[in-house]
């Protein structure tokens, strides 16, 4: 899939079919990607990220039931959601720590922070 193409599915036509529920949505379609391609390690999820066109997501802070995510945004991505990756991250750790997580996301100036929680 092309740059363009992805761009009309994610800022297009996702936003204009899901409405106000995109983010629910969004967030538990990243789960559902996560469990058919889960990864073992940091940098397997960071290489994902690269291949499916999400961006460069750097690990910033790691404590004992936390972890925060960076991810720098391009001047044309800053009107998307990223529930999708949230979600994404949140079952990746879910399967990593063997408990649930879930990722809250904030959104900076230039950059995108997933903050991922688990028990």
């Amino acid at each position: 899939m092309n740059d363009f193409n992805y761009s009309l599915l994610r800022e297009t036509l996702l936003p204009a079919l899901l409405g106000t529920d995109e983010p629910d949505i969004l967030y538990w379609g990243g789960r559902r990607i996560a469990r058919e391609y889960k990864k073992e390690t940091i940098e397997e999820m960071q290489v994902f990220f690269r291949e499916a066109g999400w961006g460069d997501l750097a690990l910033t802070s790691e404590k004992r039931k936390e972890m925060e995510f960076e991810m720098p945004l391009a001047r044309e991505e800053k009107h998307l959601d990223r529930h999708l990756e949230a979600g994404f991250l949140a079952e990746q750790m879910e399967h990593l720590k063997n408990t649930s997580a879930e990722t809250m996301v904030t959104e900076k100036r230039k950059r995108v922070l997933f903050h991922v929680y688990w028990d």
